[in-house]
């Protein structure tokens, strides 16, 4: 079992920046690949980033290129993404997820075991 708790989120003016961390408690962190979704309403959970447990890989969808970056650091079991130049349409519900799988590109909400409650960002122009 993996625990996992996102913070870091909240309202920011269009073209700023955040930063998520997600903490993650339960077995080896640096066993299992994160990723990084989000949920606007109305609207489906969709893909924003993924890292490889060695954080030797990283991918992302192509809105968020060049302004998100995810990062680890396996010492202390958490999870980052680096958030700027923020739009309003970023604004929704971000979540970390854990994989089991620790390498690939996966982007699909099925692929990821244990989720985080969410954290709410808004951003407002």
């Amino acid at each position: 079992q993996v625990q996992l708790v996102e913070s870091g989120g909240g309202l920011v003016q269009a073209g700023g920046s955040l930063r998520l961390s997600c903490a993650a408690s339960g077995r080896t962190f640096s066993n299992y690949a994160m990723g990084w979704f989000r949920q606007a309403p109305g609207k489906e959970r969709e893909f924003v980033a993924r890292i490889h447990g060695s954080a030797s890989s990283t991918y992302y969808v192509d809105s968020v290129k060049g302004r998100f970056t995810i990062s680890r650091d396996n010492a202390k079991n958490t999870v980052y993404l680096q958030m700027n130049s923020l739009k309003p349409e970023d604004t929704a519900v971000y979540f970390c997820a854990a994989d089991y799988v620790t390498g690939w590109d996966r982007r699909g909400v099925h692929s990821y075991t244990y989720w985080g409650q969410g954290t709410q960002v808004t951003v407002f122009s």
